[in-house]
């Protein structure tokens, strides 16, 4: 099956979102562009966040990548959502990206868009895509995130 890439941001993020989006679709990735489609300084993260964890949350090929000035309340307004599991990334080591995948199995990455410049998003987006859940003891805490 085809995967299919969520994008969604406010204000702070949508000049990274437009970089990224190219990179995926020059890649061969479906990409579903929840907004924000136009700078609006007013605009406010939930109205684009929820539809888009929303359908990853309901969709199982999916993954999405959120972005806002820090990432921060992004990726709480995703995590609300049943299965879904936002990591954020402002920066640091890029094994913690790596982690996300292979320990926690993220399916939102949450980029700071005021901490990241648009080359080591794509490189950490590159990482993130390519790396593997691990399974095997995460599961268990996996299925604990999701009891209740």
């Amino acid at each position: 099956f085809k995967m299919i890439i969520a994008l969604g941001t406010d204000h702070a993020g949508i000049d990274l979102k437009e970089i990224v989006k190219e990179f995926l679709e020059e890649n061969g990735y479906e990409v579903k562009d929840f907004g924000a489609y136009e700078y609006d300084s007013a605009d406010d993260y939930p109205d684009f966040i929820n539809p888009t964890a929303e359908f990853v949350s309901k969709n199982n090929n999916a993954m999405g990548i959120i972005f806002g000035g820090s990432g921060q309340g992004e990726a709480m307004a995703a995590n609300r959502y049943k299965g879904v599991r936002a990591a954020v990334f402002y920066g640091g080591p890029d094994e913690i990206i790596s982690l996300s995948r292979q320990h926690n199995n993220a399916n939102i990455l949450s980029l700071a868009a005021r901490f990241i410049e648009p080359e080591h998003a794509i490189n950490v987006i590159k990482i993130w895509l390519s790396t593997e859940f691990e399974g095997g003891r995460h599961q268990q805490r996996i299925d604990k995130l999701e009891s209740h």
